[in-house]
């Protein structure tokens, strides 16, 4: 097996579980997928570029974990130290079904992770209660995801495929149905909206010692040193994703010129490697022959 495919191989491992499932996005043909996103769409050029997602995954799981009820439920609750790369596949089929996916697809995620939060229920170390299928919860969790999804999409991918600011606020036109399916509620719809409320949102955050750990975990797992490596880089590279004020509360500490001048490099460097050796994505091109099949009808 040759470099690019064992790269492919080890990703589709980590990110899919080694089973794209490319039914959910090739079939029904015509089907124009439950939000009908199209390969034009802001949306899917975001979602669709890896080493945005990527960075900006690992980045909305530390600005999420500053909300303590959020961060309780997943300390509680979910067994991401346990299994992490499991946690990071179910993610991940949820964002590639609704965005790229049939609408029976994008359906029956949906239902699914709605089910799961009916049970994530309890209560937060300070005696506050939290259940996840609270919509104001879901709003955060949903906004600080997509804000750090377009975050690392303007700072890696290529120039010419980064978003304008009308195309920005499309973008999260378009992501809002996704958490309002969930339950949220007031979603914000545009960049200076999604800022604003991270405004008002910055009295309920703080770093509980659960965020710190879940922090200090993600910067170092893997399942391979080479793994590790990966995961360390791009992780390095996140935290310049994150606004100065959650780089601050999480007490990291990586002063702007490093993270321009070094992690910005380096994982530039990784996220170009990883995304020729996974090539063209057979989730979009299976998705792209399903819409073929619209404007054939």
């Amino acid at each position: 097996m040759g470099l690019r495919d064992r790269i492919a191989a080890e990703l589709t491992a980590a990110l899919h579980g080694g089973n794209l499932e490319l039914e959910r996005y090739a079939a029904p043909p015509g089907d124009p997928g439950l939000f009908g996103i199209t390969p034009a769409d802001p949306l899917w050029r975001v979602h669709g570029q890896a080493t945005g997602m990527l960075t900006g995954g690992f980045a909305a799981l530390m600005l999420q974990s500053l909300h303590p009820l959020a961060m309780a439920g997943v300390d509680q609750h979910s067994d991401f130290r346990a299994d992490p790369v499991g946690r990071l596949n179910g993610t991940v089929r949820f964002i590639t079904t609704t965005t790229f996916g049939s609408s029976p697809a994008a359906r029956e995620v949906i239902g699914l992770v709605r089910r799961i939060h009916t049970r994530v229920r309890g209560t937060a170390p300070d005696g506050r209660p939290y259940r996840a299928d609270d919509p104001d919860l879901l709003t955060w969790v949903h906004t600080a995801e997509v804000r750090s999804f377009l975050a690392g999409h303007q700072a890696y991918a290529p120039r010419p495929q980064r978003l304008t600011r009308a195309e920005c606020d499309t973008y999260y036109r378009q992501a809002a149905p996704v958490a309002e399916e969930l339950g949220a509620r007031k979603v914000p719809r545009t960049a200076s909206e999604v800022e604003s409320y991270l405004t008002r949102m910055r009295p309920r955050l703080r770093a509980t010692p659960a965020a710190l750990d879940s922090v200090r975990f993600l910067r170092v797992f893997g399942r391979t040193p080479r793994e590790r490596l990966v995961v360390r880089l791009l992780t390095n590279a996140s935290t310049g994703l994150l606004p100065d004020w959650a780089r601050t509360e999480l007490s990291i500490r990586r002063p702007a010129p490093v993270r321009v001048c070094w992690d910005r490099p380096l994982a530039t460097a990784v996220g170009r490697t990883l995304e020729w050796g996974l090539g063209p994505s057979q989730i979009q091109a299976a998705a792209r022959g399903r819409l073929a099949g619209a404007r054939q009808c």
